[in-house]
């Protein structure tokens, strides 16, 4: 519930944190670094596609941008709501029972804002705030993924990173770094010559180097291996090496992710990213959006702990295996 309310109080802040940049001065570490730390969240109901009849709008009106805010809030509201013990059921079926209920959850309730615009989509190039078309070959690799589904695991490698308590969903710790259903909370922490952003989402840890190299090509790490650099008040962050498991929207392990952090406000942390992988895409993409002064801590992330589905889904496939091989013996 606390997470609940403090989500609902940076609706305000969200609203006013532009105005409050006017004037503001950039808070700085002792080495003059500009001080980045606390815990933010990137939590928003701005999708990052925009929806394609919205066409080349890169930002909603003001009463668009008040009517998704509503909207959100009400869709909360009535499903936290308490059921009727007393509704009827349809014969033979059983009530729907869902998923996570929408009051733990935090998709958050209003769009994101960029210099006082309420975004359409995170996406902002190509000018239709939409993702550029993969080439030929990524797109037939991804049909044949989808076409195989996701229903079956010989083993716990093919399962998603997240089932696997490896990665984040999503893309939570990234980069690109994007809000999730929850946990989308993050930590950054700075000492001399290192910035580290901690993840709520499975507890991931980005640690970005400044002023450093890249490791060699064959080093792959997960979230890729980040190298940082100051451009005036903005943290640069330039990220490849990722391992060939970790993809964004079909990328591959030669994805190359540029991150551009910049402090707008005591609460208010502008974030640019831009996505290059010339053996998917058939350009750049680039998106911005808002990470705001969350006043909450991380809580512990304990993804192993009463997570029954790996396992679940494994035994399954296995006592489907021992019933065809029972039926191919008669």
């Amino acid at each position: 519930m606390g997470r609940w309310l403090s989500s609902f109080t940076l609706l305000t802040t969200l609203s006013f944190g532009s105005t409050l940049a006017d004037n503001y001065t950039v808070p700085r570490l002792a080495d003059g670094t500009p001080d980045l730390q606390g815990v933010w969240t990137n939590a928003s109901a701005t999708p990052l596609e925009r929806a394609p009849e919205l066409g080349n709008r890169r930002a909603f009106t003001e009463a668009e941008a008040a009517e998704i805010q509503t909207e959100a809030l009400a869709r909360v509201a009535a499903d936290a709501a308490p059921s009727d013990p007393n509704a009827e059921i349809e014969a033979g079926k059983l009530p729907p029972v869902g998923n996570y209920n929408l009051f733990w959850t935090d998709r958050g309730m209003s769009v994101t804002r960029i210099g006082g615009e309420p975004r359409s989509s995170m996406i902002i190039d190509p000018p239709n705030g939409r993702l550029p078309p993969l080439k030929t070959e990524a797109e037939a690799k991804l049909a044949a993924a989808r076409s195989r589904g996701s229903g079956t695991a010989d083993g716990p490698e093919q399962r998603s990173l997240g089932e696997r308590c490896l990665l984040s969903f999503g893309s939570a710790s990234g980069p690109p770094m994007l809000p999730v259903m929850y946990n989308s909370y993050y930590q950054i922490v700075q000492s001399p010559g290192y910035v580290m952003i901690q993840v709520e989402m499975v507890h991931d840890a980005r640690i970005i180097r400044i002023g450093d190299r890249h490791l060699p090509r064959h080093v792959r790490n997960w979230m890729g291996d980040s190298i940082g650099r100051w451009e005036g008040n903005t943290l640069v962050v330039e990220t490849s090496n990722f391992r060939p498991e970790q993809s964004f929207r079909g990328s591959s392990e030669y994805m190359r992710v540029t991150e551009r952090f910049t402090r707008v406000a005591a609460d208010k942390i502008d974030y640019r990213f831009t996505v290059t992988d010339p053996t998917v895409f058939t350009a750049p993409f680039t998106g911005e959006l808002a990470f705001t002064a969350a006043g909450v801590n991380l809580y512990e992330y304990a993804c192993h702990e009463g997570n029954y589905a790996l396992p679940g889904i494994l035994a399954a496939e296995r006592a489907a295996e021992e019933s065809s091989s029972a039926r191919s013996e008669h």
